[in-house]
């Protein structure tokens, strides 16, 4: 397989009780799962460190076959749908960023 490109979101903790944001973001996934070109999804909560707890609160990650197949995804009817339904329980909490993945 070659190189894959993903979108990173990074999410700080968020201000609803986790309870409501985890039953709000089974919802988001539901509507990520229909993302035309996903590959993989992947969604990891950080957890304390022996070195402390963390900044941060989860991040997910989804795989695309490459950058242009995530620009396509991000500008689909169905990225709009579960973007709009983010925002809704979880705006300004996350950040995202593009990343090219590279296989060692």
């Amino acid at each position: 397989m070659g190189d894959m490109f993903k979108l990173v979101v990074l999410y700080r903790k968020p201000e609803i009780p986790v309870a409501e944001f985890d039953a709000r973001y089974q919802e988001h996934l539901s509507l990520i799962n229909r993302v035309p070109g996903l590959r993989k999804a992947e969604v990891s909560r950080f957890v304390e460190a022996p070195w402390g707890q963390p900044d941060l609160f989860q991040v997910a990650e989804l795989y695309f076959d490459d950058k242009q197949a995530l620009n396509t995804a991000l500008h689909s009817p169905e990225m709009g749908a579960a973007g709009q339904q983010l925002r809704s329980f979880a705006k300004g909490l996350f950040t995202m960023y593009f990343a090219e993945v590279k296989e060692i």
